[in-house]
């Protein structure tokens, strides 16, 4: 009667796994927005968001001008520029009412001469939006502000 030999679990297997687990979100990770050019050149002109007058006249005068596009990305449900925005915002500062889990959602607003998304956010509350909020210090501070729903302009 021969006994069988168990093969020993390779100690390798975790390492294997991991390096498995970091290729694939490598590969799933969008890619990243290519280095400003070395030397002092000159980069591209930033694109200024279009602001509609209906969204100009919603808006209050500490927003930056390109909060109205992002405004009206949102009003429409998109598209949006970063696949961040829409997403859930937990309100882990606690600075905002205290609300059920996915109640809040946030969106970038752009900073020109960035490459990257930078602190400056709206952050709206409801489906769809009831409550706005404005943050240039990637949510350190909020300010509430008030839009008009897209029925109520027309």
């Amino acid at each position: 009667m021969s006994a069988t030999r168990r093969k020993p679990v390779s100690r390798h297997l975790p390492l294997l796994a991991g390096a498995i687990l970091l290729l694939a979100l490598a590969w799933l990770r969008p890619e990243a927005p290519a280095p400003a050019p070395a030397g002092g050149a000159a980069q591209a002109p930033v694109a200024t968001p279009a602001v509609t007058p209906a969204t100009a006249a919603q808006l209050p005068a500490f927003l930056p001008a390109e909060a109205g596009e992002v405004v009206e990305r949102i009003l429409r449900g998109g598209p949006y520029e970063h696949r961040q925005d829409d997403s859930v915002f937990f309100n882990r500062e606690r600075l905002l009412p205290a609300r059920e889990r996915g109640y809040y959602r946030e969106y970038t607003v752009p900073t020109p001469g960035l490459s990257h998304r930078g602190a400056r956010r709206i952050v709206t509350g409801g489906h769809p939006p009831v409550e706005w909020y404005y943050t240039a210090d990637h949510y350190a501070s909020f300010r509430a502000f008030q839009v008009t729903p897209v029925e109520a302009r027309r």
